[in-house]
Order: C-alpha cells, then sequence, then structure tokens
C-alpha cells in the first residue's frame, strides 16, 4: 500500500532553508560474480523512490564481512527524477548519493551524502544527507535533508 506524500518540511536559516523530503522507495540488489575470491562482494543496486523524491536510481555497492554482525559496504548511486520542496513545487534533474556503511557487533552506522557537484538540471547545487529506515516487516523509507539554493 502506497501512502501519500507529506510536503517537504522547511527549517528556515538565513541564505537557504534545509527542507526534508520523506517516503518510500523499493530497492533491487542484483549479486555480480566477478569471480576475484577477495573476499569483497560487489552488487548493482535499482531504487523506485516514490514521496516527496519521485524516480530512480541506478548504484553499485561493494560489501566486505556479514550484513548482520560485522562489516563494511561502501556504495554510489545516482538518483534521476524530481523533488518536490516545501512549497509543492517540483524540481527536476539527477545527483549522486555516496553511502559508507559499517557494521560492528550488529550496531549499525550509516552515512549517505550527495557528492559534491553531481547535480544536474534544476538539482544542480543540491546538497544534504539521507536516512534510510527498515521497517520491522522490511520495507524501506527514506529521509533526504538537503538544501537548494532560491532560484534554483
Amino acid at each position: 500500500m502506497m501512502s501519500t506524500p507529506a510536503l517537504a518540511q522547511t527549517t528556515p536559516s538565513a541564505k537557504e532553508a534545509t527542507m526534508t523530503a520523506r517516503g518510500p522507495f523499493d530497492v533491487n540488489i542484483t549479486q555480480q560474480d566477478d569471480k576475484l575470491n577477495d573476499g569483497i562482494s560487489r552488487m548493482v543496486s535499482e531504487r523506485q523512490y516514490h514521496g516527496d523524491l519521485e524516480g530512480m536510481s541506478k548504484g553499485q555497492m561493494l560489501a566486505v564481512g556479514g550484513a548482520k554482525s560485522s562489516g563494511v559496504y561502501v556504495a554510489i548511486e545516482t538518483f534521476t527524477g524530481t523533488v518536490q520542496t516545501a512549497s509543492g513545487e517540483k524540481k527536476s534533474g539527477s545527483f549522486s548519493l555516496h553511502h559508507t556503511g559499517i557494521m560492528t557487533n550488529s550496531t549499525p552506522e550509516l552515512d549517505i551524502r550527495v557528492v559534491p557537484g553531481s547535480g544536474t538540471g534544476q538539482l544542480a547545487v543540491i546538497n544534504g544527507k539521507m536516512k534510510i529506515i527498515i521497517a520491522p516487516d522490511g520495507k524501506h523509507s527514506y529521509e533526504f535533508e538537503y538544501k537548494l539554493p532560491e532560484g534554483n
């Protein structure tokens, strides 16, 4: 069941506002068999974003260790679509996200940030960070705090 997207929220500041976009996303991760036998796994991902972000991303991930005990992953994905602002306006373009995930004794740390300078179109100067939420039923959602200077 799809939820109705909530309008992005704005926290005002002197020069630009920090906005928060929220919504669910679907993810498909495909293991790649590189036959290197070096203990590093490579995966390809596709995500379909809904809510305040509407669009899709494609990316690649490298991982070592176990997803449920201890390990690490890095990934880069490029999102293409629209971002709905607090005023309800949709800005279109693309940007890349860099993921760093570390699991230590089943305690996760995840840092996802916009790659500086990666934006295109109306998202050319976007910057921000994303939080991924995985519900007990396995459904994925995001909270994306971002800045887009006025006039973009």
